[in-house]
């Protein structure tokens, strides 16, 4: 039956919310389906042409509308993982983690370096000549100040009033969110629980 492979392309979207490993196996099979159907129409609709066989027409006709819905299933999948990636770096940050680089092919590694290059021109471009970073409040913030856990030694980091503050593990502080976020999205402080 045409399209059952590019309909597990499909479910996989919907395995969870990290991204998968690119199934380039299974879209190959997708792809030698579409140039399957393609040939078998190019066939039957040079024979209905030719023979005036007006018999083959809904054949053909069924074959492509299954050609269109692979077609349409492939760039859904492609696009999905696209916005995933998108969405990643809004997350996380210029730099993705090891584990969910891994998961992506070379020219989605290429597009995502292309986008955090888009991104940072134009941030650098908002602002009056320091730019202004989209991505550390991307809901607007209750308060300026957020208490903090320190999840891994840091070291010491300089805040914009000049003050130095060591970040050791298993202490807490208040700092302003703008200077937190990027570490919270780390995973070197946690917003404090208690």
């Amino acid at each position: 039956m045409y399209g059952r492979k590019a309909a597990k392309l499909i479910t996989e979207l919907d395995l969870g919310s990290d991204i998968q490993p690119f199934n380039e196996h299974l879209v190959k099979q997708v792809l030698a389906e579409m140039h399957f159907l393609y040939d078998a129409n190019m066939t039957d609709s040079n024979a209905a042409r030719n023979d005036n066989n007006m018999a083959l027409l809904p054949s053909v006709q069924l074959r492509h509308i299954a050609l269109t819905r692979n077609k349409r299933c492939v760039l859904t999948y492609i696009y999905n993982r696209m916005r995933k990636i998108r969405e990643l770096r809004w997350e996380l940050g210029s730099i993705l983690p090891s584990e969910i680089n891994s998961n992506l092919l070379n020219a989605e590694v290429q597009w995502f370096q292309s986008y955090n290059r888009s991104l940072a021109t134009y941030m650098r471009s908002l602002g009056d000549d320091q730019g202004f970073n989209l991505t550390t409040n991307i809901l607007p913030p209750k308060t300026l100040y957020v208490e903090v856990k320190c999840v891994a030694d840091f070291g010491k980091l300089e805040l914009e009033d000049g003050e130095v503050i060591l970040l050791k593990q298993n202490t807490y502080h208040l700092l302003p969110r703008a200077v937190c976020e990027p570490l919270i999205r780390q995973g070197i402080l946690e917003h404090n629980s208690t």
